[in-house]
């Protein structure tokens, strides 16, 4: 397999960076304010905001493909459907590493207690 210069970013941490430019041989590398690696999207400033919303998202999507997966709502019906898919959304919110800001902990929080609904039925 060949390395492929083109998908090489750099992205610039800290805010006293003089904001080099770098090159690969003879190709210039472009920079960018946020990359993903490993899962995690982090930007220039060691932000998590983006991805906790990211989450945030992916979760809540989950959410509603279990509600409306979910014909009935009683509990003999509905009760054990549920339950064995709706286990991974709490688990989607485990990638992300302790959330600093108070409104990031907020939003994971909210869906969180919106899991816990659509559990319980």
């Amino acid at each position: 397999m060949r390395f492929n210069k083109a998908k090489c970013r750099v992205l610039h941490l800290g805010h006293n960076n003089p904001m080099q430019c770098y090159r690969l041989g003879e190709e210039w590398l472009k920079s960018c304010l946020a990359e993903k690696d490993l899962g995690v999207l982090a930007d220039s400033q060691l932000n998590m905001s983006q991805q906790c919303a990211q989450v945030a998202r992916k979760a809540s999507g989950i959410l509603a493909c279990i509600r409306n997966s979910v014909a009935s709502r009683s509990r003999g019906g509905a009760h054990a459907p549920v339950l064995g898919t709706g286990e991974a959304a709490p688990g989607v919110l485990c990638s992300v590493l302790g959330p600093s800001v108070q409104k990031d902990i907020e939003l994971l929080e909210h869906v969180q207690r919106r899991a816990m609904r659509v559990l319980r039925g």
